[in-house]
């Protein structure tokens, strides 16, 4: 009884690269793990639809640049048909149009190949639980953008004002977010718990109508909070 436990524990996980080169060892370092199955390898995003129909999978370690089908367009299939499948991404592109056009699809978290094997793990055990992890690289492209974004051009609308609702810790956790850093981060930076930080995100999105991350960046600019 005790191995079925353990065994329905592991985050059963696909590992989806066109090159086998790279996808092979990391499958093989990925199973290394005690609390990861990797369940299946895929070279492209049909084979990824079909591992993850014939389930169950909760995380797909995914590449972007796949033939047949893509990664972004894999990944928004995933979202729409098996939301409860999370979506890393492993990729060597760190553009805009990457970063935004994955996220935008539904992704979970962004790493780029640079990343190690611990960054990994921790990515795909943060996807797993509901959370969602970024690369600084990534971080740092998403909020270059986003305070560019944020800056109204002539005859644009500026960005609207906060409610006068938000706590001081909402507005601190605000202020974090666009600082650029991670649940984590701001964890850290504030001697509470990542849950607690998920909690304070989601009560301020709430109360702000913020859509996302990206957003939030904005709006905190805007606010001149960061």
């Amino acid at each position: 009884m005790s191995e079925q436990t353990d065994d329905q524990a592991r985050l059963k996980v696909i590992v989806a690269d066109d090159q086998a080169a790279v996808r092979e060892p990391l499958a093989a370092v990925l199973g290394l793990a005690e609390d990861i199955d990797v369940v299946a390898a895929a070279a492209d995003g049909t084979e990824v639809l079909a591992a993850v129909t014939a389930g169950p999978v909760d995380v797909v370690l995914m590449d972007l640049r796949m033939p047949v089908l893509d990664g972004i367009e894999t990944t928004r299939r995933l979202t729409e048909e098996h939301p409860e499948v999370a979506v890393v991404v492993l990729t060597t592109f760190a553009d805009d149009d990457s970063i935004l056009g994955a996220l935008g699809a539904g992704a979970r978290g962004y790493l780029t190949k640079n990343a190690g094997r611990q960054d990994i793990t921790r990515a795909i055990r943060a996807a797993g639980a509901g959370q969602s992890v970024l690369d600084r690289e990534v971080q740092n492209r998403l909020l270059a953008t986003a305070r560019a974004q944020a800056a109204p051009s002539q005859g644009e609308t500026a960005p609207q004002p906060l409610p006068d609702d938000l706590t001081p810790r909402e507005r601190e956790v605000l202020t974090l977010i666009g600082q650029g850093l991670s649940n984590r981060g701001i964890a850290e930076k504030l001697f509470i718990s990542e849950a607690t930080v998920k909690t304070h995100i989601n009560n301020l999105f709430a109360k702000a109508h913020i859509r996302d991350r990206a957003d939030a960046v904005r709006r905190a600019i805007g606010a001149g909070l960061a």
